[in-house]
């Protein structure tokens, strides 16, 4: 039977796809083959973008979240000309421009970073967050789509639930995502491990659902135009597909749906890829060849797509010109540009807790900085962010005109989204929680130190001085896993995170400045529940001294010739403060404070930096109140650390202080038993 356009340049898709995996001998074939229809069709008919400018702000975005099916991005983009048949050769290979899971690849089409299921479709909700905040204030401008591809297992993920409420409750009517249901699992059939109705979770969600025949091309075109049409909800399109769809045996018999053609090059299975490959219309001898025919039908497809975008860009450009203001304010959001802040304006009452010293920062960044959303996982009266709420508006259906996302109790939802807000462009995320629910997030903020995204974290209730809230909301190891991002390289060679825990108010307002500055990695800011009692300016004002955090530590105590330096970062410092004063007043003993607000930055100094703040050859004392390990790459062979190597207990903070040696006196005591055996 002759093929039609669309079956031939599908199964040319799943053709390569196949080809990709069977040579590199690791991948996922059967998904690309059963996702081929509908990849085709959105990219060839649907999908606005310009080939000649990839990264064009005002293109539709097609987040996958089911990264293990990246041969079926690669061979579509292969169509389009964005990776050449060499490119596809070496999937999976070193140094390749295909690996195993999509990375952010804007030129070449790659949006997100996909991978952990769950988490694709979840970033794309962002970037339509994200789309609806710049539409409101650039109206007519920003009125692209978000396209998610999710499988049975990115459904199954708990981070679907926040998802999938947070985009229905907003009514994302810019956001269409489509569900492959082909009923196959890696290791079993969906069958086995869930009985729920996909189709009415959704639609209890608020979203518009269709369910199709992911084959048929003439459904999926029904289906994206009512998508595209919908003004109310998101919409989820249901694709019945079938895994491994034109897979055969040796004998030519259809070998298509088994579980086994989901993780194994076909070679390794029941099907036979030279057989298959002929079936699909390829040439066994150069499976990695564009046909002839739809090389020639995506040349035309790459005019179209070239010619509807120039007819868009005209009407933008109108735009532009009559509204000149707007222009100039929408250029300074897209180029991540900020406007001229001073955060040393900022006024703080006395010793106040670093949260509530926070909260001030944000209340003037919301006067001050336009392209912001700041979120909190239903804690923003106590994470503080409600300084940046007063003068704000939460977003809500049909108005976005607001910048505070109610995100709801989802740590890990809320901090996907902040990724695909910042992969989205022009929006400056932040997200708030309590920093023991740092625990919920740690696989969006793994996925934003790998993407480079700018993404800024408030961590609050730092430490075991929750109290009586006990050991469950006290943290004692997080400090040291997010400390642990600061030492790991992103592909760019650089940190791939910054960690910052400030002394008092002046510090967090100039740890604000850096989070703010820092355009190339996720920012983290840890901060306190109780007050901390304010450093004491040495020269001039607190806050300009302060600044010197951005070297990632400096000394907020100096004398000449000092016997021994203590160090620390957040509330700990104020502790070694008095504890100095105790021992300089009783013992006579010269003493150095070292607040290190980022081991990571400080870590980045010139060797003599580092040297002038903790010198080499002489006494030093390490406080946290999370584990040694938070200070152990600063103190040397012969320092001491004082920390913590147990979970916290149920108690107001100040006994807790006492309980576990924290206060003053007890780290006075300490330090001068240290110097004692030095």
């Amino acid at each position: 039977m002759k093929k039609t356009m669309d079956q031939l340049a599908a199964d040319n898709i799943r053709a390569l796809a196949i080809s990709m995996v069977e040579k590199a001998n690791s991948g996922h074939p059967g998904g690309p083959m059963g996702g081929a229809d509908f990849m085709h069709i959105l990219y060839s008919e649907y999908l606005n973008f310009d080939p000649t400018e990839m990264d064009w702000a005002f293109r539709d975005r097609f987040f996958m979240d089911a990264g293990h099916l990246s041969a079926l991005i690669y061979a579509q983009y292969y169509l389009l000309g964005k990776y050449k048949k060499e490119d596809l050769q070496q999937f999976r290979q070193w140094g390749s421009v295909t690996p195993g899971h999509p990375e952010v690849d804007v030129l070449r089409g790659i949006e997100n970073t996909s991978g952990p299921l769950g988490q694709g479709h979840t970033m794309g909700v962002g970037a339509a967050i994200g789309a609806k905040f710049l539409s409101a204030r650039f109206k007519g401008v920003f009125d692209h789509k978000i396209i998610g591809f999710i499988s049975d297992g990115g459904v199954q993920e708990e981070i679907s639930q926040g998802s999938g409420r947070i985009a229905g409750h907003l009514g994302l009517n810019n956001f269409i995502m489509f569900y492959d249901s082909n009923d196959v699992q890696l290791s079993s059939m969906t069958d086995e491990v869930t009985s729920e109705d996909t189709a009415k979770k959704y639609e209890a969600w608020g979203w518009k659902v269709i369910t199709i025949d992911g084959h048929s091309h003439a459904e999926i075109r029904k289906a994206l135009n009512y998508a595209y049409q919908e003004l109310e909800k998101p919409t989820l399109i249901i694709g019945k597909t079938i895994m491994g769809k034109g897979c055969v045996t040796s004998n030519g018999d259809m070998y298509e749906g088994h579980c086994e053609l989901h993780g194994k090059p076909l070679g390794d299975t029941g099907a036979d890829y030279e057989k298959t490959l002929l079936n699909l219309s390829a040439d066994p001898k150069n499976p990695f060849d564009i046909y002839e025919k739809v090389k020639a039908y995506y040349d035309k497809v790459l005019i179209r797509k070239t010619e509807e975008s120039a007819k868009k860009k005209l009407k933008i450009e109108r735009w532009k010109e009559e509204n000149p203001a707007l222009n100039e304010k929408m250029k300074r959001f897209l180029s991540g540009k900020l406007p001229e802040l001073d955060f040393g304006k900022i006024e703080h009452k006395p010793n106040i807790a670093s949260r509530e010293a926070s909260a001030n920062v944000l209340a003037y960044l919301a006067t001050q900085v336009e392209n912001m959303i700041v979120s909190s996982a239903d804690l923003s009266n106590s994470d503080k962010t409600d300084g940046f709420l007063k003068k704000s508006s939460v977003l809500k259906k049909n108005d976005f005109s607001g910048a505070f996302l109610q995100a709801g109790v989802a740590e890990l939802s809320m901090a996907a989204i902040a990724n695909g807000i910042a992969l989205h462009g022009g929006v400056i995320p932040v997200v708030a929680t309590f920093f023991v629910f740092s625990d919920y997030m740690k696989p969006a903020i793994r996925l934003g130190a790998i993407q480079e995204l700018p993404v800024k974290y408030v961590w609050t209730h730092d430490a075991f001085r929750v109290g009586e809230d006990g050991p469950t909301h006290q943290p004692v190891e997080q400090e040291a896993q997010i400390r642990l991002l600061e030492k790991v390289k992103n592909h760019s060679g650089n940190q791939s995170f910054l960690t910052l825990r400030p002394a008092d108010s002046a510090e967090t307002a100039v740890a604000w400045s850096m989070a703010m500055d820092n355009t190339k990695t996720p920012t983290g800011l840890i901060l306190s529940r109780q007050g901390i009692k304010d450093i004491l300016a040495i020269g001039s004002t607190r806050y300009d001294e302060a600044t010197l955090a951005k070297k990632g530590g400096y000394l907020v105590k100096e004398t000449k010739n000092p016997d021994i330096t203590l160090i620390a970062n957040g509330s700990e410092v104020s502790t070694l403060m008095d504890a100095a004063d105790i021992l300089e007043n009783s013992e006579n003993i010269n003493i150095n404070v070292a607040s290190i607000i980022s081991e990571g930055l400080f870590k980045q100094q010139p060797k003599t930096y580092q040297e002038s703040i903790i010198p080499k050859g002489k006494p030093v004392f390490g406080l946290t109140a999370g584990l040694p390990v938070n200070l152990e790459g600063l103190i040397g062979d012969s320092g001491k650390i004082v920390g913590l190597d147990h979970f916290g207990y149920s108690a107001p903070a100040t006994v807790l202080d006492e309980k576990f040696g924290f206060t003053p006196k007890q780290v006075a005591a300490e330090i001068f038993k240290y110097l004692k055996a030095y």
